[in-house]
């Protein structure tokens, strides 16, 4: 396979057991058998169409703000996506590959005046993972901006979703259950104020260097929100604060934020959610559900 797969793809950057901690936000992560740089929607589509021809996993990565890599690691191919990470306005709507930076994206909607991502000014996630988790903060999600998508079936034939086939709720989109890989997401956006933009989008990121761990390596906000609570604040109620598995922390800034406070491992971080889980359900009878994703084995 070796041989293969380096043959086949000589313009790719291909590496062979490759550790996913250099490329998770947690630093954390056990190798991949393969990991793959694609640069085009043409080498994302012959990789995976290659995966299947020789019966090879196949896991798609943007930049692993909001993902757990198991100890592991991650058998097959791993394809990450960041250097597809072209960004192009078109009238009112930007388009952007799946590898943009969704930080990048917002601050190319306030150079051209355009409102309606100034919520994702500081979310740390690619736009391909911001849409299949319909990602969102202090108010705003994807859903409210994107009305298309480009996807990569899982055997790899290209199709356009829009809206209502993307199907979004709350960290959800339909990819999530259909399987298949974001290319690019078409945002469509209003004509606004660029002075009131950039004062929104300076306002949501002074709020969050102020109330999260920004200067932790972290997997971002680690529970979703539970019907008519705040998993923050049945974290901090439990107690959780400060409690810590080898590396990994519950921060004693942002009770929803995990932290690796030095040689944390993957282990360390799922041992950590476990006991937040089963304190906040032993304390409110209420059960906390990842928002981050844990892959891996």
């Amino acid at each position: 396979m070796a041989l293969a797969i380096i043959e086949a793809f000589p313009t790719i950057e291909i590496i062979h057991n490759a550790a996913l901690s250099e490329y998770t936000n947690t630093d954390t992560g056990g190798p991949a058998d393969w990991l793959a740089f694609p640069t085009t929607v043409a080498e994302t589509q012959r990789l995976v169409q290659f995966a299947n021809q020789h019966d090879l996993a196949t896991t798609i990565i943007g930049n692993a703000s909001n993902l757990i890599v198991r100890d592991g690691g991650i058998a097959g191919l791993v394809i990450i996506l960041t250097k597809m990470n072209t960004i192009e306005v078109q009238s009112d709507a930007i388009v952007a590959q799946a590898g943009a930076a969704l930080i990048s994206v917002s601050e190319k909607a306030l150079d051209e005046s355009l409102s309606g991502l100034e919520f994702a000014a500081g979310i740390p996630g690619s736009v391909g993972g911001a849409v299949f988790m319909n990602a969102g903060a202090y108010g705003g999600e994807i859903s409210q901006a994107v009305t298309s998508a480009t996807v990569l079936s899982t055997t790899g034939e290209i199709t356009v979703l829009d809206a209502i086939e993307l199907d979004f709720s709350y960290r959800h989109s339909s990819i999530q259950d259909a399987g298949g890989v974001i290319l690019d997401a078409t945002f469509t956006l209003v004509p606004g104020e660029k002075a009131t933009i950039k004062f929104k989008m300076d306002d949501f990121n002074t709020r969050r260097a102020e109330k999260q761990p920004l200067e932790w390596p972290s997997c971002g906000s680690v529970f979703k929100r539970p019907k008519g609570f705040f998993a923050g604040k049945l974290i901090h109620d439990a107690g959780l604060q400060g409690y810590t598995s080898g590396g990994a922390q519950v921060s004693m800034k942002h009770a929803g934020f995990i932290i690796n406070i030095g040689n944390g491992t993957a282990t360390d971080y799922l041992d950590v959610i476990k006991h937040v889980q089963e304190t906040v359900f032993d304390k409110f009878q209420v059960h906390l559900e990842t928002e981050v994703r844990v892959i891996g084995r």
